[in-house]
């Protein structure tokens, strides 16, 4: 049984500073990839250097989420919280002052693995300090912080860099991180009652795995999908996930359970933030560098107009959890979510280069409304079916999907764009800008429906991925009727045998 916690002083100031860390570490994401230009200008660098900027951060930050998770079960949630905090605001604070593109890639790491810290344990930390009605609550609060930092940071970053340069974007950051650290003090500590030592070489195992898989799929583009270095990180990854997992069924304290992924509603809502990354997240990605170039947008309009997808990712997760609350089907939430992203992808296919705002703006709300509604209610109720003896454990597999899915598939998909705008146009590296977003390269309206054929193609595939993880997910969540039965008929023959046995 696992220890429980002592209940904190100030639990409303435990929330608090889970969301203030939650809304940052996502921000850091999404705000980077918008300071790039500038601090390509700056510290005279570009390419591969430059892009490291965001593929370090998300690197570290994937392949430590589960050793992170694990490791806060054994040594204290509170305490892995607190470091992952300050890691993350010493790596911002370092970025924010860095003097060259080599140490500013080295503490955007730093950041990544103390972000890893932070994600966590910190629904770890809400799955044992909140019950019932609250934790829904306090989950669903966790889904808005969140796509509040994911929506916020180019917008914030955008004024920083313009008003006061690029360094004050990881400025901020730090700065949001140091105020929730004062408040830990008010984070009652939690942990599993029996402390086994750590699984030492299962962590490095699955950190070079999963390191392996998203440093192939991050350079693939770059390197060549058929190039030996990229098969072999593929393959190498693979290898050690399936020794990982032999390793895995033999350990008495290993790194990751595998009952917990052999439960299937729990692994179901595992998938859910995977199918997000495609229906949700590659949107968020990809989309306005397509308004920008083929459409001829400018940056700032092009951000309002994807307002329109991330500002629901505001509003839905309140409504989501208290309709939970009140008895709506979790499932059925769940399931319609990820149909959203299926219907909204394929609307969004209208999309042409010369389309108003409002002929996307349906399509855009409604893949938004799915994003919100799964970010309400996914993560606390995959921590609900966890004993609190593993929550770390199980906070950081449900992440680890989430960003390792992330940072291959994202990768995956823009390697396809280019490939497919590349059927039309004559060269690979022409295709390569055009993806990018710049059509200087040759006849703009040619460029521009060559972006567009690509872009419906691929919308059709995140519909279809996104239907079909919308049908996977709702029958792995239906409990068989056997089940069901026999947990029905449990409490009467409870009764039945306490009366015999008197």
């Amino acid at each position: 049984m696992a220890s429980s916690p002592n209940r904190p002083s100030r639990p409303v100031i435990t929330l608090v500073v889970v969301l203030a860390a939650f809304a940052t570490v996502p921000m850091s994401i999404s705000g980077a990839a918008v300071a790039l230009p500038r601090i390509g200008t700056a510290l005279d660098t570009s390419g591969a250097p430059l892009q490291w900027v965001m593929n370090a951060y998300n690197l570290v930050f994937a392949a430590f989420l589960l050793v992170a998770g694990t490791t806060a079960d054994l040594v204290g949630r509170r305490r892995v919280f607190a470091t992952g905090a300050a890691l993350f605001a010493a790596g911002s604070v370092a970025a924010a002052f860095a003097p060259g593109i080599v140490a500013l890639d080295l503490a955007r790491a730093v950041a990544g693995a103390g972000g890893a810290g932070v994600f966590a344990s910190g629904g770890a930390i809400l799955a044992t300090t909140f019950d019932g009605a609250a934790r829904t609550r306090a989950f669903a609060a966790l889904g808005s912080a969140a796509g509040l930092g994911l929506a916020a940071g180019p917008t914030l970053s955008g004024w920083l860099v313009g008003g006061l340069g690029w360094r004050a974007t990881f400025g901020l950051h730090a700065v949001i991180l140091l105020v929730a650290l004062c408040g830990v003090g008010f984070v009652a500590e939690s942990r599993a009652p029996e402390r086994p030592r750590m699984d030492v070489t299962g962590a490095v195992m699955f950190v070079a795995a999963l390191g392996a898989l998203v440093l192939g799929a991050v350079q693939g583009p770059q390197w060549g999908w058929t190039g030996p270095a990229v098969l072999g990180l593929l393959a190498g990854g693979v290898v050690l996930l399936v020794l990982f997992a032999r390793l895995q069924a033999r350990k008495a304290s290993p790194l990751l359970d595998l009952t917990l992924v052999r439960d299937r509603r729990f692994l179901a809502l595992c998938l859910v933030p995977v199918v997000t990354t495609f229906g949700f997240v590659t949107l968020l990605t990809y989309l306005p560098t397509y308004l920008v170039g083929a459409g001829g947008m400018s940056a700032g309009r092009a951000g309002t107009v994807m307002l329109l997808l991330t500002g629901p990712v505001l509003v839905a997760p309140p409504v989501a959890g208290a309709l939970v609350t009140r008895g709506a089907s979790a499932r059925a939430l769940i399931g319609a979510s990820l149909l959203m992203f299926a219907a909204g992808d394929a609307w969004l296919t209208v999309i042409e280069p010369g389309s108003s705002t409002w002929v996307i703006a349906g399509p855009l709300i409604l893949v938004g409304l799915g994003a919100g509604l799964s970010f309400g209610i996914n993560d606390g109720l995959a921590m609900s079916i966890v004993e609190p003896a593993r929550a770390g454990m199980a906070a950081g597999f449900l992440n680890t999907m989430r960003l390792g899915s992330e940072a291959i598939f994202i990768a995956v998909f823009g390697a396809v764009l280019v490939s497919l705008v590349g059927t039309r146009v004559p060269s690979h590296h022409l295709a390569a800008s055009v993806a990018a977003g710049d059509l200087g390269g040759g006849d703009r309206a040619v460029l521009a429906a060559a972006f567009t054929h690509a872009l419906h193609l691929t919308l059709w595939g995140l519909a279809a991925v996104s239907a079909l993880g919308a049908v996977l997910v709702s029958v792995m969540l239906t409990e068989p009727r056997r089940r069901a039965a026999v947990r029905a008929e449990a409490p009467a023959r409870a009764v039945v045998e306490a009366a015999e046995s008197r």
